[in-house]
């Protein structure tokens, strides 16, 4: 749909929390509502005693830099992400892992949602110099102060994220200023806490609610019908889920 989408956050770690979800992806990702669903893995399947794990890779998926993503990026970037328990972790095929813990775990899909797990090029490098799969292109990042990315063309989840052509975060830590900067039309989504600064001084979109407010939206802010109930900001992914009208 096109558009910048511009967003103001105290300076809490949601500055990271977002751009993480804007510029990596991970094996598995929770929907709004809650679901598990495949993100860099499209299938997976579990040993009865849930030690033994296999996931499916997507084909085709790209790096920011053109690298091709391979099931050994995949084991690299688990190995050094330090996952409780991992005894093993290797590749099992042209679009397979295998992996084995030393106690079985039946939540091991649910945890690689987690965004410590997420996949990058070269493991730790941060969000500056890190090199991932997500929906936006890092363009620049201040840490705790700005982040501004890109949306990627011809990204494998096109259609299905990443609906701004660029998304833009400022740290702003007064709430009284972000509510003042989203009234003022300088941003489209304000992290707000509850009255923030809004009711009655103009017509804005809330979440969860007027009553009980997270965040708090200008018009023309396209909201999805289910936003986490984990997190005000859809779990870091309001970079790829939100859009403008």
């Amino acid at each position: 749909l096109g558009g910048t989408l511009r967003l103001a956050v105290p300076r809490d770690g949601s500055l990271e929390q977002v751009a993480t979800g804007a510029l990596f992806d991970t094996l598995t990702e929770l929907a709004p509502d809650g679901t598990l669903r495949g993100e860099l893995a499209i299938a997976w399947q579990g040993s009865p005693d849930a030690r033994q794990w296999s996931f499916r890779l997507e084909q085709g998926v790209r790096f920011h830099d053109g690298t091709i993503l391979k099931p050994r990026h995949v084991v690299s970037a688990l190995r050094a992400a330090d996952l409780p328990g991992l005894v093993r972790a290797e590749v099992a095929g042209a679009s397979r892992i295998a992996l084995e813990l030393d106690v079985g775990n039946p939540d091991l899909p649910l945890l690689l949602a987690d965004p410590a797990f997420a996949i990058a090029l070269v493991p730790g490098e941060g969000l500056a110099q890190g090199i991932g799969t997500g929906a936006y292109r890092l363009d620049r990042i201040e840490a705790e102060r700005h982040f501004r990315a890109s949306r990627v063309a011809e990204h494998y989840k096109a259609g299905r994220a990443g609906w701004a052509d660029r998304i833009e975060i400022i740290v702003i830590p007064d709430a009284a200023v972000r509510a003042e900067a989203l009234r003022d039309g300088f941003v489209d989504i304000a992290a707000l806490p509850r009255r923030g600064g809004l009711i009655g001084r103009g017509e804005f979109l809330y979440h969860p609610s007027a009553e009980d407010m997270a965040l708090a939206a200008r018009p023309g802010v396209g909201i999805p019908r289910s936003v986490s109930t984990r997190a005000p900001l859809d779990d870091g992914r309001i970079a790829e889920r939100w859009w403008l009208v």
